[in-house]
């Protein structure tokens, strides 16, 4: 059953993705050239990420920063980084970046649901609860992209960004993450993507559907109340944690 499970899932990846790739080719080649346009540098941001099993792919975005933005060592990335360009932060607004993964789920590194992927700092001090993550294929979006989708609000003007995003959204889009594949479906999947499509023109609606799919699924009241977003968001530690990370170094204070 599994293996038919899977085969399905792949099978409409790829077709979706062909799809997707053919119908938005006008956009990504207006897209593209805009970015060049503004410093006739590559349109393209590629860069290593965690997927499943724990492997390393090279993931493709339209690029929203500077060149070389990487340089900074900075990963998490607050709506008020210098290094987001004019035409990046329309991108980032409306997802745009993010179309250009569907090269990846054509390839098979990522599907259309699953939880987003991390790069390598972040999923080495993941907890052994957290590494469950690992277990599925990354997507191109999840319950925490719709819930978190303000990230960069969130860490705007945080003197440790990387920090910030490990205190105040790690601990919920890991439980996020964790719910999605104890519940993975088919039928969910198709929930999460036209939930992640209204996300883009209201915000709250995509809120108020995502805590009732949650409450549907039978989640706990904690992670209903998460995804209503009412809450102000305070440092809590990450699953299977019980201490509040204050570094990306020492996995051992994370257990």
């Amino acid at each position: 059953m599994k293996f038919l499970n899977d085969l399905l899932n792949r099978s409409l990846d790829i077709l979706l993705s062909i799809i997707g790739i053919a119908a938005l080719s006008p956009i990504f080649i207006l897209t593209t050239v805009s970015i060049w346009l503004q410093d006739f540098k590559s349109p393209f941001y590629v860069s290593n990420r965690v997927g499943k099993d724990e492997l390393v792919f090279r993931i493709v975005k339209l690029r929203t920063m500077v060149v070389n933005a990487d340089a900074a060592g900075i990963d998490s990335t607050s709506m008020t980084d210098p290094r987001i360009t004019r035409i990046g932060r329309i991108l980032r607004r409306y997802k745009i970046d993010e179309l250009s993964q569907l090269f990846n789920v054509f390839f098979g590194n990522m599907s259309f649901v699953g939880p987003r992927p991390n790069v390598q700092r972040e999923t080495e001090i993941y907890t052994r609860l957290e590494s469950k993550l690992l277990t599925v294929k990354p997507g191109i979006t999840d319950l925490a992209s719709i819930v978190f989708s303000d990230e960069g609000e969130i860490l705007a003007n945080k003197s440790d960004p990387d920090i910030a995003y490990n205190q105040l959204i790690r601990p919920g889009k890991s439980e996020l993450g964790l719910f999605y594949i104890e519940n993975k479906s088919i039928p969910l999947d198709i929930a999460i993507i036209a939930i992640t499509v209204i996300s883009i023109f209201s915000r709250e609606l995509a809120l108020k559907m995502t805590s009732k799919l949650l409450h549907f699924l039978g989640a706990s009241e904690k992670l209903i109340k998460l995804a209503s977003r009412k809450m102000k968001l305070v440092p809590s530690p990450p699953p299977g944690s019980d201490q509040i990370v204050k570094s990306r170094f020492y996995k051992e204070n994370l257990e």
